[in-house]
């Protein structure tokens, strides 16, 4: 993956361990979920052959419907119900024992794996037994495109990944569709019924005969989390060898109950990825709708101006308090406070601040905060300022978001821990991630301000080179120039 780093220190750990330069960690400058990408198009659409067992997601997260499409010519393969063995030996014995008959027989057969691992296995066991094979492993993808083009040739056997060489279609030979067609295996159910059918899809296809069965074993993932101790005791009550089978629908259709609970297991995970970015994403297009009205070269003395009125607004009340008598605000700290800002007001004495009530105070502090942005704008020059301004802003408002998107992954790690305390993780994350967008907000405010108010213009003078006689030279010291100068 040229040009990706992994995240939280992780590449630096690899680093290390590996021996070469630890470089600093990369900075995420923004983030999105594909769920909140894709819901950006103004139109979404798509087909694919296995949609129908996603269909409430595709309902619930983009508001698609999913249309079934009725097949071309009429699907004639045969989908036979799993064989489950006790262990994963007598399991891959047994779909060898298979591949060798078909082979025997002329019929091709497709064997499905979920790994590079167990691909490999399997070739040993085969080839143990003198089957010849090919193996895909979704590695080398030309030359798997000619490989599993051939699959459907007579007496091929062919090992793949249920990745790999998707996307071709795999002819059948002459005389193969009188002998049953492709024949797909199975070695292992998925946690997604999806990619279960896609393997079977690769048989029957445009009205072609062909069959299909899954291999399962008592020592498989899904089996060992969802129901293998049942089946098991069935097995043992029934005393069934080690290199048997059993054969049930009941069995098949409590397999796909547990493939369903995984999907919903992973479909919710996929939802609370969703609701979590849902708050970031109103941030989000805050600050891109600000960004694109900066870049669009639209008049920004107004925002300028607004900036100072809410930085005036919110400092105030930390000096002036409703409910305490004027006489007691601290009039020397809240200027103190605003010439960090504005450097004018620090020209202004406590007796000036002498008034009534808040509303009066906070309105004549605007008044010479915007009176002092005036006299900057005076001096640079009003042109210079809106270039000024513009530059600034955008400046300010990309840091500050940066610095904000690193915040928001450090407060979204930890809020699960807040379910220990009897709260709901995804509001607790609502309320702090608002406080956090709010303090961003007010620390680009300031920012903009204090930079704006800062910030000196130089100019470069031109330089003139001198041209100075080959003859003539300094001396240092109280010497002369020489007598030919």
């Amino acid at each position: 993956m040229f040009g990706r780093r992994y995240s939280e220190g992780l590449h630096q750990a690899i680093e290390a361990k590996e021996g070469v330069r630890v470089q600093d960690e990369t900075q995420a400058l923004a983030t999105i979920t594909f769920q909140n990408l894709f819901r950006m198009y103004d139109k979404l659409a798509g087909m694919t052959g296995t949609a129908e067992t996603e269909e409430a997601e595709f309902g619930k997260t983009y508001d698609l419907e999913v249309s079934i499409v009725p097949t071309n010519r009429p699907m004639v393969r045969n989908d036979y119900p799993d064989q489950i063995f006790k262990t994963i030996e007598a399991k891959y014995n047994a779909v060898a024992l298979e591949c060798e008959e078909m082979h025997k027989s002329g019929r091709p057969v497709l064997v499905g794996t979920v790994s590079i691992e167990r691909s490999e296995y399997l070739a040993g066991v085969l080839k143990r037994r003198g089957v010849p094979h090919k193996v895909l492993n979704a590695k080398h993808h030309e030359k798997e495109a000619e490989i599993i083009k051939l699959a459907g040739q007579r007496e091929a056997v062919t090992i793949a990944t249920n990745m790999a060489g998707r996307g071709t279609d795999i002819i059948l030979g002459e005389g193969v569709p009188a002998l049953g067609g492709l024949h797909i295996i199975g070695t292992e159910r998925h946690e997604s019924r999806r990619i279960d059918n896609q393997l079977r899809g690769r048989a029957g296809r445009q009205g072609d005969p062909g069959s299909s069965r899954f291999y399962l074993s008592l020592e498989d993932e899904l089996l060992r989390l969802f129901g293998g101790d049942r089946i098991s005791r069935i097995m043992e009550m029934l005393k069934v060898e080690d290199d048997m089978a059993i054969e049930a629908p009941m069995v098949t259709k409590a397999i796909e109950n547990a493939q369903k609970k995984v999907e919903m297991h992973h479909s919710s995970i996929r939802k609370s990825v969703k609701d979590y970015d849902d708050v970031m994403n109103q941030q989000r297009d805050i600050i891109y709708k600000q960004r694109s009205e900066i870049l669009d070269g639209g008049d920004l003395r107004p925002v300028v101006i607004s900036f100072l009125e809410r930085l005036v607004q919110g400092t105030v009340p930390t000096y002036a308090t409703a409910g305490v008598p004027p006489g007691e605000w601290d009039h020397a700290g809240l200027i103190q406070e605003l010439a960090q800002h504005v450097p004018l007001i620090a020209s202004l004495t406590p007796d000036e601040l002498d008034m009534a009530d808040i509303a009066g105070l906070t309105e004549y502090l605007v008044d010479q905060a915007t009176t002092a942005y005036e006299v900057k704008e005076s001096t640079v020059g009003a042109e210079t300022m809106r270039e000024l301004e513009r530059m600034v802003i955008l400046r300010v408002i990309d840091q500050r978001w940066i610095d904000h998107l690193h915040e928001i992954d450090a407060l979204r790690e930890g809020i699960g821990l807040r379910a220990y305390g009897q709260k709901d993780p995804l509001i607790e994350y609502k309320r702090e991630a608002h406080t956090l967008f709010q303090d961003m907000m007010q620390g680009i405010r300031m920012d903009a301000v204090s930079m704006l108010f800062h910030m000196q213009i130089e100019y470069a003078l031109p330089q003139f080179q001198s041209v100075m006689p080959e003859s003539m030279h300094f001396m240092h010291g109280d010497e002369n120039l020489d007598d030919e100068s």
